[in-house]
């Protein structure tokens, strides 16, 4: 395919020839890959600024979606890409193959360090969905950061910089500059940026940020990181929001007020029990789906309204496919027994199928994950225009890219994302949470709270 690149990706791409190191913050459906892909090639045969590119990206990503791209625009087919993927001698091997670039999941990033250690060779290294390297105590995290003074160039590619807070930005920052811009510490950082919002001696539990602070730090780091929405570039098809409210039976409904007001149901095998506020979310969750995993991770069946709402959409669907996000093994299991014909995306080359059949409308009902859908799968080439979020989640970074799997470039129909929401249950509050754009951790400790502290005094 001839490539015809957008004025924004021309842009990103020039930005990466011209900057060393940068942060590419470009949201879900901006073509971030090809934009890359086009400024290595140059790096490598026209400018001949990088030798050994290494590209890190979340596992299916690295499988499949950066060979798939070189191999569908006709300006990169000539790039060799070598998957640094499976097993140790699988990985060593890969790593000896004549290619330009070499593509690593990140949960092998410490092996791959430790590997070559001062002797790192990728004087080029693209970060795909630098976000995951937000935690400056992950061990991927001080792996990087070990071999960082050897990279001549680095790319860090994300739609969502700071999915939590922007205490999550330092870590990406620092791997760009090295602490140049907002600080050499974390410590430094936090102090600067933030104050303590609640703490137990030494200790900090919260931080609140200054006032401010947002607009500090990306002023600080405006010069090596270029932000772009999509909807400031692109005329997407539009995309509608329902919420369709799932009334449980009477008994059910019993059940999970009992469990949120008691923190125990009892069963004669084996009791379901919540002991903190974040198992309680988890369990009433579970529950609003139909649900509930017991002491001994026996499954409890609690009701069937959204498996019959789901039968009901699939129905006025008419035969369009129709994709639906699951949270919990047991909700797959159960659409998977009511559903025959669903399938779930498989691992490797099969899941690289599974995405073909997909996108080739061979597939009627595509079960998903929000964690292992998340980043690098385009599934916008089928007829789809049904989403379905069987089981609510409080992640808005996992929201926000899971939908947009198929609500991206390339798409030409308009999508409706639905949301199956019980009545009276924590969906209400995890619902309300993502539309607040407070999802996270925080937001679900403090529905829980208000919600724990509204049943006591009903």
């Amino acid at each position: 395919m001839r490539y015809k690149p957008h004025q924004y990706q021309e842009y990103a791409t020039a930005r990466i020839l011209d900057t060393q190191y940068i942060a590419l913050l470009l949201e879900m459906g901006l073509g971030k890959t090809v934009s890359t892909l086009t400024a290595i090639d140059q790096l490598l045969n026209d400018y001949y600024e990088a030798e050994r590119v290494l590209v890190i990206a979340p596992l299916r990503v690295a499988d499949d979606t950066w060979a798939r791209e070189t191999a569908k625009w006709d300006h990169l087919r000539h790039l060799r890409i070598s998957k640094v993927l499976g097993g140790v001698d699988a990985r060593r091997r890969a790593l000896k193959a004549e290619a330009d670039i070499w593509v690593i999941n990140r949960e092998n990033v410490e092996w791959l360090v430790g590997e070559y250690g001062s002797k790192w060779p990728f004087d080029m290294v693209v970060v795909d969905e630098s976000s995951s390297f937000k935690n400056p105590q992950a061990k991927r995290f001080k792996a990087l950061r070990r071999v960082r003074p050897f990279i001549r160039r680095l790319v860090a590619l994300t739609g969502t910089p700071a999915p939590n807070s922007l205490m999550d930005l330092w870590p990406q920052v620092y791997l760009l500059d090295q602490g140049e811009r907002l600080g050499k510490t974390i410590t430094g950082f936090r102090d600067r940026y933030f104050t303590a919002a609640s703490r137990s001696g030494h200790v900090v539990y919260e931080w609140r940020q200054k006032r401010e602070a947002e607009e500090r730090i990306y002023e600080a780091i405006s010069d090596i990181a270029v932000s772009m929405k999509a909807a400031d570039w692109l005329e997407l098809p539009e995309r509608i929001d329902r919420t369709v409210s799932i009334r449980m039976s009477g008994a059910a409904a019993e059940l999970y007020k009992r469990l949120e007001k008691e923190l125990l149901l009892e069963y004669v095998d084996a009791d379901v029990v919540a002991q903190t506020a974040a198992v309680l979310s988890n369990k009433l969750r579970q529950m609003a789906s139909g649900a509930v995993y017991d002491e001994d991770r026996g499954v409890k069946p609690i009701h069937d309204a959204k498996l019959d709402a789901l039968e009901d959409i699939i129905e006025a669907a008419q035969g369009k496919p129709v994709m639906v996000f699951y949270d919990f093994k047991h909700s797959l299991s159960r659409i998977q027994q009511r559903f025959p014909q669903a399938r779930t995306l498989r691992k490797g080359k099969d899941g690289t199928e599974d995405i073909r059949a997909w996108n080739a409308d061979e597939i009627p009902l595509l079960l998903l994950h929000p964690k292992s859908a998340g980043h690098g799968l385009n599934l916008q080439e089928s007829s789809c225009q049904t989403v379905v979020w069987f089981d609510q989640i409080w992640s808005l970074e996992e929201d926000q890219q899971a939908n947009a799997r198929v609500h991206r470039q390339g798409q030409t129909r308009s999508i409706v994302v639905m949301r199956l929401v019980a009545e009276g249950t924590m969906d209400e509050e995890a619902v309300a949470a993502l539309e607040s754009k407070a999802a996270g951790q925080d937001a679900l400790m403090e529905a829980v709270k208000a919600r724990i502290e509204r049943v006591r005094s009903g």
